[in-house]
């Protein structure tokens, strides 16, 4: 078939940056084995791949018997991409090279119900100020994904379900954005780039079928259904903290409300509650997300009635709504993340384990999330890093 060994070299130079990735510098002869290919034709490759900017070659083994080999890695310049976490508070951005290493980073705060600079403008500083501390320039950057809370509607191109980012809501913010910035952008919800950051980089590296329950600003979930991310029709799939649930007043006119009965019963904003109904001293002032976190960690580590009964409780709250998500889905896995959750660690999940066999038919093992310094971020960089990949890599053409 015509094109055929064009086709075969891409697969083998794709295969070969793929275990540089994987490993770091590997010699000629180390690429060969874990390849398959003979050495010729493993040399010809790298030689192919240095040729076209993808591939370095980088000192050379040591410590080992006979001749010190050449190592090659793939050459960090090669490409960058970015990504940015937004919140009422602020916009996080970072840059990453196609490695997957942070060259830069930069925090532009956000705050107030009504935002002095148009979003377009704050989305562009942001990610400029990330580009300067790497040393770079905008149109060095390949691509960009931009996690928000809520979703971009695909069918309107309007964000949903996040009434509390200001200033996100105008019909035309997707074309202003796309005139604005020179690159490729994408737009995630940001509870679903941090399930991409998971089974990337933590937890639920080797599932295709697992949820993950996120609990700090808001309660919130993301499906992974056969290894690929489920939005639903409007990009809602995952919006739990709607969830009409046991033990909470029925939230009606939820979307104006931007709540609903999971979120009252389980969200960072009913733990404080929980615990000055308990009599729990000493509850510290500040976000609420922060407030809770603080308690969950207080109550997961202090052995006495009343944090037993806060942790106990909590968990059972929790449990009540996952109960409805794995009836449905039935999923391997439930990855438990953010702050709310993770600073519970073991004895929280131990106890969400045993609520939820006895809540539902449907078994998933639980875990703690590993991805635990800005998982959104992190999430965006991985899912801007797999394309551009893709796009750089493809020596086909």
């Amino acid at each position: 078939m015509a094109g055929t060994p064009r086709v075969l070299r891409a697969m083998n130079d794709r295969a070969a940056l793929d275990l540089l990735l994987e490993h770091g510098p590997l010699s000629r002869t180390r690429i060969g084995k874990l390849t398959g290919l003979s050495k010729p034709t493993a040399s010809q490759l790298l030689a192919r791949l240095e040729a076209s900017g993808l591939v370095l070659a980088t000192g050379t083994s040591e410590g080992r018997p006979g001749p010190n080999a050449q190592l090659y890695e793939v050459n960090p310049a090669a490409a960058y991409a970015a990504g940015l976490d937004v919140t009422p508070e602020r916009i996080l951005a970072a840059v990453a090279d196609i490695t997957g290493r942070t060259v830069g980073t930069y925090e532009l705060p956000t705050p107030g119900r009504r935002p002095t600079q148009p979003v377009v403008q704050q989305v562009t500083d942001a990610l400029d100020g990330a580009v300067k501390a790497a040393g770079l320039a905008r149109g060095d950057v390949h691509r960009l994904v931009l996690g928000t809370p809520g979703a971009f509607d695909p069918n309107t191109g309007r964000l949903r379900y996040a009434s509390h980012l200001p200033g996100w809501h105008t019909p035309t913010l997707l074309d202003d954005l796309a005139a604005a910035l020179p690159m490729p952008v994408e737009y995630e919800n940001d509870v679903n780039l941090v399930a991409v950051a998971e089974q990337r980089l933590g937890a639920a590296r080797g599932h295709e079928d697992f949820v993950l329950l996120w609990n700090e600003g808001g309660l919130g979930a993301a499906l992974v259904l056969g290894g690929r991310l489920h939005r639903g029709w409007t990009g809602g799939a995952g919006e739990v903290g709607f969830l009409p649930v046991p033990g909470a007043p029925l939230v009606r006119q939820v979307t104006k409300a931007n709540s609903g009965g999971f979120q009252e019963l389980a969200g960072s904003q009913a733990i404080p509650q929980l615990a000055r109904k308990l009599g729990i001293q000493g509850i510290p002032s500040g976000p609420y997300a922060e407030v809770a976190a603080a308690l969950v960690e207080r109550a997961a580590s202090e052995d006495t009635a009343p944090h037993r009964l806060l942790l106990e409780t909590y968990a059972t709250h929790l449990a009540t709504g996952l109960a409805s998500l794995v009836s449905v889905l039935d999923p391997e896995l439930v990855v438990l993340s953010g702050a709310s959750l993770a600073s519970g660690g073991e004895p929280l999940r131990a106890l969400v384990q045993a609520e939820l066999e006895e809540l539902a038919a449907s078994r998933p093992r639980l875990v703690v999330g590993d991805v635990r310094e800005h998982p959104v971020l992190r999430g965006a960089l991985e899912s801007a890093l797999a394309a551009t990949r893709d796009e750089v890599f493809d020596t086909s053409r």
